[in-house]
């Protein structure tokens, strides 16, 4: 890219666990970026994080001026996206943001680009598009395929969840748990509402009224949103004790016959899925293995007898990566490569 050409990015949120990984990827992936800034909140102005090769020093984000962002990758939470995503849309930048805040905004595209990229062109209206959750985002990249072949009617999930996906403070806790559990010091619980070391939580995020969780019916939500509003779902959402990787038990009802073998064949050409699934010991991924890599992983396809057109699988995936950082910058790809994005720069 010879300078001129590339974009000018920023990144909310940049001393995150999911907004580190978002600079990781930029550079891995060498991003078109002219310009890349970090920002956080004012207590975070001045730490160093790496992009690549180089250092940058976090800015404050109340002190930035955005009129020369052409892409702002938003990881900050809801609380900030809701109050600046739509400042930072007025200065003339596209928000690709991370949090919860817009994703169930009908003005607001909700995208997975191996999924649903033609519906991105729906930015314009708020000049946000909007990252969904890290538990969806696997599912739906591995139902696409599916679905497209003998359409899901019904979908029975209970996830396995990483403590990463509740953030920073929760990855100190499993470690240092685990690490009073063997020094037979106190187990204190902090981040989450019971011990997390070598135990499993069945709660993700806060209840609903209908004893759901907030997890849950993001998934469901979320689910309809992107692939088909008919689809019927239903989850139990799980935090486990494992540091990166969400994993994922999926039981599938279809309208249409598929087999498993069919399922293993168009899983396998289908983008962003990986399959590993030779049915002996070993022969499939576990959260420890998909973690800093890119694709869903699926294993473990098998018909259901006990419906008709049943399948079950495992799914695996990066939750820091493909579930939040690289899904953003796939966006960001995506408006680029269908020109729907110039650089202001470029047009100036």
């Amino acid at each position: 890219m010879e300078l001129g050409m590339g974009y000018n990015v920023a990144v909310v949120g940049a001393t995150g666990n999911v907004g580190r990984e978002m600079l990781g990827i930029l550079a891995e992936r060498s991003f078109p970026a002219d310009e890349v800034v970090g920002l956080a909140s004012r207590r975070s102005q001045g730490v160093e994080v790496s992009y690549g090769e180089r250092t940058l020093k976090v800015k404050a984000l109340e002190h930035h001026d955005f009129s020369a962002t052409d892409i702002c990758l938003m990881s900050a939470g809801a609380a900030v996206s809701k109050q600046w995503s739509p400042k930072i849309a007025a200065a003339g930048a596209v928000v690709i943001d991370n949090s919860s805040a817009w994703r169930y905004d009908a003005d607001v595209p909700l995208i997975v680009p191996e999924v649903n990229a033609d519906a991105i062109t729906g930015f314009r209206k708020r000049g946000i598009i909007a990252n969904p959750n890290c538990s969806t985002m696997q599912l739906v990249v591995a139902l696409k395929p599916l679905h497209d072949r003998a359409r899901i009617k019904r979908v029975v999930v209970a996830t396995y969840q990483s403590v990463s996906g509740a953030g920073k403070e929760a990855i100190d806790e499993l470690f240092s748990q685990s690490k009073a559990v063997f020094t037979l010091d106190e187990v204190a619980a902090k981040k989450f509402p019971k011990r997390i070391a070598f135990n499993v939580i069945p709660q993700c995020d806060v209840f609903m009224e209908d004893g759901y969780t907030k997890e849950e019916w993001k998934m469901v939500v979320e689910t309809k949103k992107i692939l088909d509003p008919k689809i019927k779902l239903t989850a139990t959402c799980v935090r486990v004790p494992v540091f990166i990787s969400h994993s994922e038990a999926v039981n599938l009802e279809f309208e249409n016959p598929i087999t498993a073998d069919e399922a293993r064949e168009v899983l396998r050409t289908a983008p962003g899925c990986l399959v590993i699934d030779s049915r002996e010991p070993g022969g499939y991924v576990t959260p420890y293995e998909a973690a800093g890599e890119d694709a869903t992983y699926i294993s473990r396809i098998r018909e259901d007898a006990t419906v008709e057109n049943g399948l079950a699988m495992w799914i695996v995936s990066d939750n820091l990566r493909k579930g939040a950082a690289l899904n953003a910058i796939q966006i960001a790809e995506c408006l680029i490569k269908r020109k729907l994005i110039i650089a202001k720069q470029k047009a100036a």
